[in-house]
C-alpha cells in the first residue's frame, strides 16, 4: 500500500500537475465530484464579467456580429470535435442533453422509417429513458420504446430496433462500454447508435470517427468544466446531417434565419441541428473550460485517471477492511470510467460526513457513495488525504448523527 511519500512523489513527478493552478479550488476541500459538476477553471470570471460588461452592456446586441456571439456553437464544437474524436464541422454546442437526446433519437427514426423499436439498457440515466418515453408517446404508437439488461444488448438488436441509446460511462458505477464493438454489433443489424458521453467526454479518449459513431450527445459542466447549466453538444455523423428534417425545426436551425420565411428550410450539415438561441453567459464559462484542453492530451489525462482511481480503491479496501464497503465500480480500469464507487449501507451519511469534513462526493440510491477523479485538479496527495479522513469518520462513528441522515433535495 502507497504511503504519504509515495503519493507526494506521485504528485511531484505528474506531467498535469501545472494544470491544477488554473482551476480555482476552496481552501481545506478536496473535491471528488467532477464527474458531476466541473470546478470553476480561473478565467471563466472574468471571461463571463467581459461578456456581461463590455459585449452585453456596452455592445449590446451589436455582440451578434461584433463579438461572433451567432457563431459560438460552432466554434466550441470545433474546440470539443478533438476530445472526442469528431470532425469540427460533426459538433455543435447547443441546447441540453435531454433536447439533444430527443434530437438524435427522432432523427434514427426518421433514418429507419421502416423499424419501430428504439433500445436501451435498464439502469440507464434517467432523462434518456424518458426521453424515449416521451418521443413513444408522442409519436401515435408509431415508436416503442424498450429496455433490457446490459448483458442482453446485442442479443436484442434485431430489424426491428431504430436505435440503440447507450451511456458510454455509467452514471452509477462508472462501468465502461466498449464503443467499437457496440457500434459495430449494432450497426451489423442495421441498428443507428447514440452514444451519451456524459460521463466520459473530458475524461477520456473518445474515437467517434474511428469507431463510425453515428450519433453522439454529452453535457458540458461534467469533466467539461463549464460550469452548472453548461450547454450540451451533439454530434451527427457527416453522413447522415443532410438525411436528417429536424423534428425540432426551430429557427437558428434555418438555412437562412435572417430571410424570416414561413417555411422551414433546414440549414446545411450540422448547423440544421441547432434549435434554440445560443446561451451566450454559459457558452463564455464553457470555452473557458474547453481552453483548458488545448495545452494537454486525453492520453495523459486518462493515464493519470487510471492512477488517481487504482490508488483509491487500493486505499479504501486496505485502511477500511472490515467497514462494510464493496466496491461497486469494475477493479479492471479498462473497463472503468473517470469515478469510483462504494456501496454501503449507511452510504448517505458517510457522504455527508465526508462533505463536512471537506471531502465532496455524492450519494446515489441504492447504497452508492461516488467519487469522481478529475486528472486537471485531483492530485494524489488528495485521494490519500480523503480516504484518511474517512477512516477517522468510520473510526468514531462520526457519520451516525441525525442530521447527517437527513435527505436533502439534492444527493
Amino acid at each position: 500500500m502507497k504511503t504519504l511519500e509515495d503519493v507526494r512523489a506521485l504528485d511531484a513527478a505528474d506531467p498535469l500537475r501545472s494544470f491544477r493552478d488554473r482551476f480555482d479550488l476552496p481552501d481545506g476541500v478536496i473535491y471528488l465530484d467532477g464527474n458531476s459538476l466541473g470546478a470553476r477553471p480561473k478565467t471563466a470570471a472574468a471571461r463571463m464579467a467581459d461578456v456581461v460588461e463590455r459585449e452585453w452592456g456596452q455592445d449590446l446586441i451589436r455582440s451578434w456580429n461584433t463579438n461572433h456571439w451567432m457563431d459560438m456553437p460552432r466554434r466550441l464544437g470545433g474546440k470539443l470535435a478533438p476530445l472526442i474524436g469528431a470532425k469540427p464541422e460533426e459538433v455543435v454546442v447547443a441546447d441540453s442533453t435531454s433536447i439533444n437526446i430527443f434530437k438524435a433519437l427522432s432523427a434514427c427514426i426518421q433514418l429507419q422509417p421502416e423499424r419501430s423499436v428504439i433500445l436501451s439498457e435498464t439502469g440507464n440515466f434517467p432523462t434518456n429513458v424518458y426521453m424515449m418515453q416521451g418521443l413513444a408517446a408522442a409519436s401515435g404508437g408509431r415508436v416503442e420504446h424498450r429496455l433490457v439488461a446490459t448483458e442482453d444488448l446485442v442479443d436484442a438488436l434485431d430489424e426491428t430496433v431504430a436505435a440503440l441509446l447507450i451511456t458510454q460511462a455509467h452514471y452509477k458505477t462508472g462501468y465502461l462500454h466498449d464503443m467499437q464493438a457496440i457500434t459495430r454489433a449494432a450497426q451489423d443489424k442495421g441498428v443507428l447508435v447514440i452514444w451519451d458521453l456524459c460521463h466520459s467526454a473530458g475524461a477520456l479518449p473518445i474515437d467517434l470517427n474511428g469507431c463510425n459513431a453515428d450519433f453522439a450527445v454529452g453535457c458540458g459542466y461534467k469533466y467539461l468544466n463549464g460550469g452548472p447549466g453548461a450547454p450540451a453538444f451533439i454530434f451527427v455523423a457527416e453522413r447522415h446531417q443532410d438525411r436528417v428534417m429536424p423534428v425540432l425545426s426551430g429557427w437558428l436551425g434555418h438555412a437562412r434565419p435572417f430571410d424570416f420565411n414561413d417555411i422551414y428550410e433546414p440549414a446545411a450539415g450540422i448547423d440544421r441541428f441547432r434549435c434554440s438561441s445560443p446561451s451566450i453567459l454559459a457558452m463564455a464559462s464553457l470555452e473557458c473550460g474547453l481552453d483548458i484542453f488545448a495545452d494537454t492530451q486525453m492520453t495523459h489525462i486518462r493515464t493519470k485517471s487510471v492512477a488517481l482511481c487504482d490508488l483509491f480503491i487500493e486505499q479504501i479496501e486496505a485502511r477500511l477492511a472490515g467497514h462494510g464497503f464493496t466496491l461497486a465500480s469494475p477493479r479492471d480500469a479498462s473497463i472503468r470510467g473517470s469515478q469510483v464507487s462504494f456501496t454501503h449501507e449507511h452510504g448517505y451519511p458517510i457522504v455527508q460526513a465526508l462533505i463536512d469534513r471537506g471531502v465532496i462526493g455524492d450519494y446515489r440510491d441504492p447504497g452508492i457513495m461516488r467519487f469522481g477523479f478529475t486528472p486537471l485538479y485531483v492530485s494524489y496527495e488528495d485521494v490519500w488525504q480523503a480516504v484518511e479522513i474517512l477512516q477517522d469518520i468510520m473510526a468514531t462513528q462520526a457519520w451516525d448523527k441525525p442530521h447527517f441522515h437527513a435527505r436533502a433535495a439534492v444527493t
